[in-house]
């Protein structure tokens, strides 16, 4: 069994990398901060040139969130489908700054856009990585009432990932927001029963529950620091581990 909030990592072969879309803010309070896009892309760059195949799903908070629309009276539907649209302008940024890293990358779509994406095609995608191209999957699951949680757990299993690291703003998941209560604790380790009981909404519990149904490891860390997704890549001990065994 792992030790005291431990679960052995290694380093892994083909990821998904879960981007926030409320990271790419930077210090603006929306948008697209064209440093942090910029040195993102070049971390990406270098886990791409160590060998490792990348999918992406970038999340896009930062421009439109579905859920917050719904809430001020927009139908979900709809503000789901802005949302997703929202994912597809951050791919293809995402996609510019890392083709000027000399990284090949290709943006599929759950929804058709006509020329300015790739339509997602699962076979297609796998021969993408096999190929060595990082592959952003871009407008969720093409569904309203999915997050893109769950597309980036989705598209995980459907690409074999060995790992689903979500990158965030915060150093893992804690007991309770780091943010706003003092002594918030945080964990290491912790199972994917462990989410669900307690309730932490670090994910949500669609993503979650794809996740232990295939035994898909989830590590939560922050992006925001500099060579972190290297080292999460690496399978070096960043942020919260998520997996199947129990917790001591």
């Amino acid at each position: 069994m792992p030790a005291q909030g431990q679960c052995p990592r290694g380093a892994y072969r083909r990821i998904l990398l879960k981007l926030s879309g409320e990271a790419l803010m930077g210090d603006h309070s929306y948008g697209i901060s064209p440093g942090v896009m910029d040195s993102v892309s070049q971390e990406i760059a270098g886990v791409h040139g160590l060998g490792a195949e990348l999918g992406l799903v970038v999340g896009g908070g930062n421009i439109f969130r579905g859920v917050a629309g719904a809430a001020h009276g927009m139908d979900r539907a709809v503000a789901d489908g802005l949302g997703m649209l929202a994912t597809v302008m951050n791919a293809l940024a995402l996609q510019d700054a890392l083709a000027r890293h000399g990284v090949p990358v290709r943006v599929m779509s759950a929804v058709e856009i006509g020329k300015m994406t790739e339509p997602f095609v699962r076979a297609r995608a796998l021969r993408h990585l096999e190929k060595g191209r990082v592959v952003i999957f871009a407008a969720g699951t093409g569904n309203p009432f999915f997050t893109t949680d769950t597309a980036a757990a989705l598209r995980a299993l459907e690409m074999g990932a060995e790992v689903l690291l979500k990158a965030t703003r915060v150093d893992g998941i804690y007991d309770r927001d780091p943010q706003y209560a003092e002594g918030a604790r945080k964990f290491r380790y912790l199972t994917y029963d462990d989410i669900l009981a307690r309730g932490l909404r670090v994910m949500d519990a669609t993503a979650i529950s794809l996740a232990r149904e295939a035994g898909l490891r989830v590590v939560v860390f922050n992006m925001t620091v500099p060579g972190n997704i290297e080292r999460a890549v690496r399978g070096e001990d960043v942020g919260t581990l998520v997996g199947g065994g129990t917790q001591q």
